[in-house]
């Protein structure tokens, strides 16, 4: 089967997903439109036939919603012949977006897909397109339904961290972003926002606390203790981990992913298309994989995707240079590096969620747009992007720099 090669690979600053960050008073078809034109210019990927567009949106409801992928075509001016479509898995969703596109170019079915996702968490909160997670009473019985602050507090309780640990893990996460944008690491791949007048409304993450410290981040409050209580969810983790006579409310605002706004977008395609369109590819995409866990504990899973994705490829995770995984909280990414043996030298070189935010739909590509760029800086050959998935998954892609 033709191999699927990422050409380029582009997204926005992560704006404050609040009322008052820069990015709030756009939609997200102009965030999706800003990639596709950017990736348009950068690629003349319009000079070929583009299969589809597929865009990771967590929440695909009022202005995510009706197909933001065909919607964000239309509005770049791209032209009535490429299509589009939405695919989500909550924080996965960009990242089953990328895999989905190389699956399609793999098998003979385009020779350019374009993949990315958009979530702007100022306009529609995380969880705002409901369903019975949650509101079902049957079902929450049924799975041990836990929040996700909660199931993060829970997974730092079973594997004994503690505040001091999670919160040196976000200052780690922080002084790595500052130090990348200092640096200018993300160059390559940042594109400015613009609004209709062609003003720029961000040039840089907007989330990023530098300046964090272990003092200042041990003054903040547990975020999710009175939901635990007053929700009764802390019952819930005593039915399934009677072991846990008490949580340990470990995660604030300070050591859990940013809530943000922002896009991203990947030319994925052929060699042939390469050829074509006269571009040389940065990387192949070479594995893919999903993995489930316990819907209660949820966060664990990204270990065992990133072995599955290794394995396919015939390799271990020792084989590969470079991670990025995921900073929904601090103990997933703590969890994943005591689960694996990875040291953390090799994984979020260039800082993470916690620091610059985690703009839900959007985050699997700009996760492989860091993870390419930091390869080229540094010449590693390979490297594996994972997230954690609500409801007990984890997904993850093996790419190779060519």
């Amino acid at each position: 089967m033709p191999d699927a090669f990422i050409f380029d690979a582009v997204r926005t600053p992560r704006g404050s997903g609040r009322a008052s960050g820069s990015l709030h008073t756009l939609s997200p078809i102009d965030l999706g439109a800003s990639v596709l034109r950017a990736l348009r210019e950068r690629t003349g990927f319009d000079r070929v036939a583009v299969e589809d567009v597929i865009f990771g949106v967590g929440d695909a409801v009022e202005d995510q919603g009706a197909n933001l992928a065909r919607s964000a075509a239309l509005h770049a001016g791209l032209g009535n012949d490429i299509t589009g479509s939405v695919i989500s898995r909550f924080c996965a969703s960009g990242l089953d977006a990328v895999n989905l596109a190389a699956a399609k170019v793999a098998a003979g079915q385009g020779e350019v897909v374009i993949a990315g996702g958009v979530e702007m968490m100022s306009l529609i909160p995380i969880g705002g397109t409901g369903g019975p997670w949650g509101s079902d009473a049957d079902f929450n019985t049924l799975t041990n339904f836990t929040p996700l602050g909660v199931a993060a507090d829970l997974l730092g309780t079973l594997e004994g961290h503690t505040r001091e640990q999670v919160d040196a893990f976000a200052v780690e996460s922080q002084l790595r972003a500052a130090r990348a944008w200092r640096e200018g690491r993300f160059a390559r791949s940042i594109v400015p926002v613009r609004d209709f007048n062609g003003v720029s409304c961000l040039e840089h993450d907007e989330h990023m606390r530098p300046m964090s410290t272990l003092e200042t981040l041990g003054k903040l409050k547990p975020a999710f203790a009175d939901m635990a209580v007053k929700g009764g969810f802390g019952e819930t983790v005593k039915r399934r981990y009677p072991q846990v006579d008490r949580l340990s409310h470990l995660h604030t605002g300070g050591n859990s992913s940013g809530v943000v706004d922002g896009a991203s977008a990947l030319l994925i395609g052929s060699a042939k298309a390469g050829e074509m369109l006269g571009l040389k590819p940065r990387a192949r995409i070479t594995a893919a994989a999903n993995a489930g866990c316990d819907p209660c504990l949820m966060l664990v899973a990204p270990a065992e995707a990133a072995r599955r994705a290794a394995s396919r490829r015939g390799m271990t995770l020792g084989d590969i240079d470079l991670f990025e995984v995921n900073e929904a909280f601090s103990s997933v990414v703590l969890r994943f590096l005591s689960d694996t043996g990875v040291s953390h030298d090799k994984v979020n070189v260039n800082g993470g969620a916690i620091a610059m935010g985690h703009p839900i739909g959007a985050t699997g590509g700009m996760l492989v747009g860091t993870l390419l760029d930091e390869m080229e800086r540094v010449g590693a050959a390979t490297g594996l992007v994972t997230l954690c998935v609500g409801l007990g998954m984890g997904v993850a892609t093996l790419i190779e720099r060519v």
